[in-house]
């Protein structure tokens, strides 16, 4: 096994992040119902239609999780949750992306 890959699964057993999901993890909050407020609306929709995709090029994925009091609770998945950079990309991007957008966040 190569190195980089040893490394890469040593990182992840070491995160102590489960290996198998449950159904609740699996569900998504990412669509739109009827009961989300504007606010909340607008972030899904930037969510996905600008940022998203820019994350799922590089082989990661964001998901939306809350919106209380004017902060954005998300999650990022696949390569971007061990990722050392996702701190960088949250700030400067994503942060600065919703609040030039969204001015309640």
């Amino acid at each position: 096994m190569k190195p980089d890959i040893f490394a890469c699964i040593m990182d992840f057993f070491s995160s102590n992040q489960p290996v198998l999901l449950d159904e609740a993890m699996l569900s998504s909050n990412d669509s739109i119902n009827a009961d989300d407020d504007e606010t909340t609306v607008m972030i899904k929709e930037l969510l996905d239609t600008r940022i998203r995709p820019t994350v799922m090029e590089d082989g990661g994925d964001i998901r939306f999780v809350a919106f209380e009091d004017g902060i954005v609770k998300l999650a990022l998945q696949g390569s971007c949750s061990g990722c050392p950079s996702s701190s960088v990309t949250l700030k400067s991007g994503i942060e600065n992306m919703m609040q030039f957008y969204i001015p309640e966040v």
